[in-house]
């Protein structure tokens, strides 16, 4: 059990990481006048183009949030929820892609209006995040016995070409060190590097009372 939530836990740590970085940017340009660097946004809109879109969310539909419903009809309602999120996802990116771009070229009378489009698109996926950590998640462990861990665990081991899993994993984290390496302090080079989590290490989800 504590595999597969851990592992979906910890990408969720990766994607809040990056929306956390894009935020920083925006505020203290709002906050201290600090210019912006906007590769760094578009280099991290890119990470959540390619790894939550095209990985994370698949993974999360065809493992997750088919084991619950398997087992127990509680959270249909807001597993429908959160698939139709997965599936308006490339377009929330477009919008704010489209936003970025109209400050890129518009200048300082568009910011205003892609800080907001960007603190609506993180608050949006930072909820999302949170309704598959505290109610899905929660209804897995409840729901789910030990043999449908197990059958889970294997189909999961199973998932995909191990070679084509690594190759990708490889460049999820040069994308991820060229964010680092792009990003001012505190959210780059010389602070921990707080945006350097990749996929690849997956700590132990705290356990939920």
């Amino acid at each position: 059990m504590e595999t597969i939530l851990s592992a979906l836990w910890s990408e969720h740590r990766s994607i809040a990481a990056v929306l956390h970085g894009m935020l920083y940017l925006v505020r203290e340009k709002c906050e201290r006048g600090k210019p912006i660097e906007t590769r760094v946004l578009r280099a991290m809109l890119y990470y959540l183009d390619v790894f939550p879109e095209r990985v994370h969310h698949p993974k999360e539909e065809q493992f997750l949030f088919k084991a619950v419903r398997a087992r127990t009809s509680e959270a249909n309602p807001l597993l429908d929820e959160l698939a139709r999120e997965h599936a308006e996802g490339k377009e929330a990116l477009r919008r704010i892609d489209q936003a970025l771009l109209r400050y890129e070229e518009g200048g300082e009378a568009e910011f205003a209006q892609f800080a907001q489009a960007l603190e609506d698109f993180a608050g949006g996926y930072r909820d999302h995040m949170r309704k598959e950590e505290e109610v899905v998640m929660g209804a897995a462990r409840r729901a789910l016995s030990k043999d449908d861990w197990s059958t889970l665990q294997r189909e999961w081991a199973l998932h995909g070409d191990p070679i084509a899993e690594e190759a990708a994993r490889e460049g999820y984290e040069r994308l991820i060190n060229r964010i680092v390496e792009l990003a001012p302090p505190p959210i780059g080079l010389g602070c921990g590097t707080e945006l350097a989590l990749a996929p690849k290490r997956r700590p132990r989800q705290p356990k939920t009372n």
